[in-house]
């Protein structure tokens, strides 16, 4: 028999997912004693991480008093980090946004560059949202390469120069920092504002690479070593000559990414060194372009069709740079993924462009903080401190 919640975080876990707004609720979902549940209730409000307000509808008597986030006096920080950009979004704890900022940054600057500017834009945000320093209790961050997640440090980063097992979370004093790769919080983003009710789902960045982040049983799944869903270096046949930056040919990226349809374009006497000019050419009508990303869809397709297959996910959303041109590259994609999967694994498949657009890795990245912060495991920590 499942044991019932017991420990403050369990309780607290109750109430952030709206399961339970009493303390009746509480007493009758974890089968506790009310005498507990009181222990437990006032322990949080002690520590500031909820409050008990009179507004409750009664049926007969005093109204119950209800039971919701504190989230005056919690902040958190996620930021996207991208080759030429970088986005920070300041949330509460509900994961609300109260401030948010964008600005263009080279990644190739290095860490101490770059994390002192994101250091002085969360500082930036925090006054401008009213909330004291005192209030940041986490970080997120997205990085554009593959990282050891259980220590924060990026792993050779192909577009990263200066970063490889930097220490990334050592450079914030005061704070918790959690680091992943962009697409997995691209994922977790896209998965928590716009798909809260899919348990299985796929989220394929299409940029200058190619990656894949995997939602499974509505948990982000890093694999052993926080490299799953590395699909950018999956072999795609009849491309021998592709060669890719991680020194392998006929990867996938390096057919069917933003760089690859852009060289090909440049070949053929058009203006184009990256996504963005392939996007610009699209959306210009040229007949070209319009062509070579239908043919990198079908070719995304062939590696999202095996995926379909061994992980039969409920919802593919195809987001980075590409998606800005989705009506071509997504007809290529669902051509070729729904005529090589099995008809039981796309019976219900729905394959669409993101829905949270360019804000998905800064959602995502403040939600990762949000996550971590509100665990039981952390909030028993800071009950029993």
């Amino acid at each position: 028999m499942t044991p019932q919640p017991g420990s403050a975080g369990d309780v607290l876990t109750l109430i952030s997912a709206g399961s339970a707004t009493t303390r009746s609720d509480l007493a009758r979902l974890t089968g506790l004693a009310r005498s507990t549940i009181s222990q437990r209730v006032d322990a949080l409000i002690e520590r500031g991480l909820i409050e008990e307000t009179e507004s409750g509808e009664s049926t007969g008597g005093r109204p119950p008093r209800q039971l919701r986030l504190h989230t005056e006096d919690h902040a958190f920080a996620g930021v996207d980090l991208g080759a030429t950009h970088c986005r920070v979004a300041l949330m509460d704890i509900s994961g609300n946004v109260l401030a948010e900022c964008e600005d263009p940054l080279l990644i190739a600057d290095g860490p101490e560059s770059v994390l002192a500017h994101v250091n002085q834009r969360i500082d930036h945000l925090l006054a401008q949202a009213g909330r004291p320093h005192s209030a940041l209790r986490t970080i997120g961050i997205g990085v554009p390469g593959p990282v050891e997640f259980a220590t924060g440090r990026p792993n050779n980063p192909p577009i990263m120069p200066g970063w490889n097992d930097y220490p990334i979370p050592e450079y914030f004093e005061g704070v918790d920092v959690l680091v992943d790769n962009d697409v997995n919080v691209m994922a977790l983003g896209e998965h928590r504002n716009a798909f809260t009710d899919i348990k299985h789902l796929l989220f394929v960045k299409v940029g200058t690479g190619i990656g894949c982040g995997i939602m499974a049983d509505g948990k982000l799944h890093r694999g052993a070593q926080g490299s799953a869903g590395d699909i950018g270096h999956i072999r795609v046949s009849g491309h021998d000559d592709a060669g890719c930056r991680c020194g392998n040919s006929a990867c996938l990226e390096a057919v069917a990414g933003g760089a690859a349809i852009a060289r090909r374009l440049s070949e053929l006497g058009l203006p184009a060194e990256s996504g963005a000019d392939v996007v610009a050419l699209v959306q210009s009508g040229n007949t070209q372009a319009l062509r070579l990303v239908r043919e990198a869809g079908r070719l995304i397709g062939e590696v999202l069709a095996s995926l379909v297959n061994f992980f039969n996910p409920e919802v593919i959303v195809i987001g980075g740079a590409l998606s800005r041109v989705h009506e071509h590259l997504v007809a290529g994609i669902r051509e070729t993924v729904y005529r090589r999967s099995l008809p039981l694994a796309t019976h219900h498949l729905s394959i669409t462009p993101s829905r949270t657009g360019i804000n998905a890795a800064a959602l995502g990245a403040g939600i990762l903080a949000i996550e971590h912060y509100l665990s039981p495991e952390n909030i028993n920590r800071i009950v029993n401190a």
